[in-house]
């Protein structure tokens, strides 16, 4: 079992707190101290996204914050560094989000082994061709690393099928319909989706894509998931403000979406 999947399934009846933040963005000193932050104040995993010139699955939020560390300089070498010197300090493990071409670009043998040395445990490619999936997932495996597969509800039966069969035994479902980003609302559909994705398939569920508020999370945290993945508005905490002043904001609402998880168990 992987360590992801281990930290999802041991904590019972809670739901576990996945928060997103863009790697670079304001700086990667705040990145770095976010990281610790977020672990001190409940998240049970944390998604890192690379800064990317092209995010077409992000939202606006997202989108200023992968430009604004790209304006900065950063590159996936200091990504990287900075997750060496942190992982291993941290109780959560990190997943990494980035798109297909960084992967080709730096060589996907090459890119996750460099990954894995720096202690990355999961891996979310959302425009990764279905096609080319089963070569990425032996190699993840080899360097034990959990690439995690997206469904989506305009997914087709057999694509869904598909992806339950390949995956390592997580599946990131997508809550709603185009990019990431704050929704007003989370359809009680996707309830029913989950359940029919349920009764096919055993392999551990987190839920994403415009859940940014307590309410959202009280309304999924009801349903058959392993964890809850926020991205845009942990992201929004750290746009514009002072330094200090974007951490405590990032400390306060990390603290106050897992006492509102506890507190639904």
């Amino acid at each position: 079992m992987t360590t992801i999947k281990q930290v999802l399934t041991s904590l019972g009846a809670k739901r576990a707190l996945i928060p997103f933040i863009t790697a670079g963005s304001p700086d990667l000193e705040t990145t770095e101290k976010a990281l610790y932050i977020l672990d001190e104040e409940g998240a049970d995993v944390i998604e890192v996204g690379l800064p990317y010139s092209d995010p077409l699955a992000d939202g606006p939020v997202i989108q200023e914050a992968s430009k604004n560390a790209l304006e900065e300089g950063v590159t996936f070498e200091q990504v990287l560094h900075l997750l060496d010197r942190s992982s291993n300090n941290l109780k959560a493990p990190i997943i990494l989000f980035t798109y297909y071409n960084p992967i080709l670009a730096r060589g996907i043998n090459q890119f996750l082994l460099e990954i894995s040395q720096a202690g990355v445990k999961g891996l979310i490619v959302p425009d990764l061709p279905m096609e080319e999936a089963d070569y990425i997932l032996s190699l993840c495996a080899k360097f034990s690393i959990e690439l995690i597969l997206l469904i989506t509800p305009v997914s087709s039966e057999r694509r869904i099928d598909k992806i339950l069969t390949k995956s390592q035994g997580i599946v990131y479902v997508v809550s709603s319909t185009g990019v990431t980003g704050m929704k007003n609302e989370i359809k009680n559909d996707m309830q029913y989706f989950i359940e029919k994705i349920k009764s096919k398939s055993d392999n551990t569920l987190i839920l994403g894509f415009g859940i940014s508020t307590k309410e959202h999370v009280r309304q999924v945290s009801l349903w058959d998931i392993n964890g809850i993945v926020i991205g845009s508005a942990f992201v929004k905490c750290l746009l514009g403000g002072s330094s200090l002043n974007k951490l405590n904001e990032l400390r306060l609402f990390c603290a106050s979406i897992n006492e509102t998880l506890i507190t639904e168990v």
